[in-house]
């Protein structure tokens, strides 16, 4: 039981959060490409892929952000206490787990069709090499969320079997949305990162966050209109932007507090919320053009 808590810890099972801002644009993708006329038992399918494809790669990529971030967690208050930087379960045991999760994750991939495969495959050195970056470039969130979305890539590829303009509007959209809410979240630790010297944008653009927040979100919005026009969605989906548009200027930033742990938090995980508002969007924007 006690090596069950260590690795529930270790991979972060508790906190779905991490897990659920990788599936979300992967449903994105996924919902924008599928034709609704059809049965509806491989869409859900697919959806059940996703979600069990980023529980896994999540944990895995956890479990190696650890490994790679072992001393620097152990002088951060709020990190110094995970199983590898407190020597609770030593690096040979967390690669031994990280590889049977990829392994499981590699099972879940193979009932995808060749394109998706391998547009996977080619992912996964950007995704285990994520944890350095904020070491060498103030800008480790921007590759966050090359990684973090390119799920939406993958959800279009799987249905259609080939790339097109509009997921790939749509995931420069999501990488701004990664943006911001990756900053958010950075503001907790920052104090500690700057005195270990880790770089974020949180340090960066911390004589200004709201205005770096609006331009991010400002982008991700246009690519959204972007996507509907190139969809030829009707007005309901523009009328129904208007409630995660609300949600991201009117209740992140507007209720950003940079100094506040607490409140850094809270916002980042409203970014759960934020991902379902979108897919049902998409959706009303897909059931309506039917």
């Amino acid at each position: 039981m006690n090596h069950l808590n260590l690795f529930i810890e270790l991979t972060r099972l508790k906190r779905p959060i991490g897990f659920m801002l990788l599936f979300w644009p992967c449903t994105w993708g996924l919902t924008i490409a599928y034709d609704f006329t059809n049965s509806l038992d491989a869409y859900f399918f697919y959806l059940f892929l996703f979600l069990l494809g980023s529980i896994l790669m999540r944990s895995a990529g956890c479990i190696i952000n650890d490994i790679v971030d072992k001393e620097f967690d152990k002088k951060v208050q709020r990190t110094k206490n995970r199983p590898i930087a407190s020597g609770k379960i030593s690096i040979s045991t967390a690669l031994f787990y990280a590889s049977i999760l990829c392994l499981l994750a590699f099972f879940v991939l193979i009932n995808f069709n060749l394109y998706t495969i391998i547009l996977a495959i080619l992912s996964m050195p950007l995704a285990f090499t994520y944890p350095l970056m904020k070491r060498f470039t103030y800008w480790p969130q921007l590759f966050l969320g090359i990684t973090f979305n390119y799920g939406l890539i993958l959800g279009w590829v799987s249905i259609k079997n080939g790339l097109d303009i509009v997921p790939i509007i749509f995931y420069l959209g999501a990488i701004f949305w990664t943006l911001g809410y990756d900053t958010i979240y950075g503001y907790q630790d920052i104090k500690d990162d700057e005195i270990i010297g880790i770089k974020s944008t949180s340090i960066k653009f911390k004589k200004n966050p709201n205005l770096f927040l609006i331009l991010c979100y400002s982008i991700l919005v246009l690519s959204m209109f972007a996507v509907g026009i190139y969809m030829k969605f009707n007005y309901f989906f523009y009328f129904f932007m208007l409630i995660p548009i609300f949600h991201l200027f009117f209740y992140q930033i507007k209720n950003f507090e940079p100094k506040n742990p607490f409140n850094c938090l809270k916002i980042f995980k409203s970014n759960n919320l934020y991902g379902l508002l979108i897919l049902v969007n998409v959706l009303i924007g897909k059931i309506f053009n039917v």
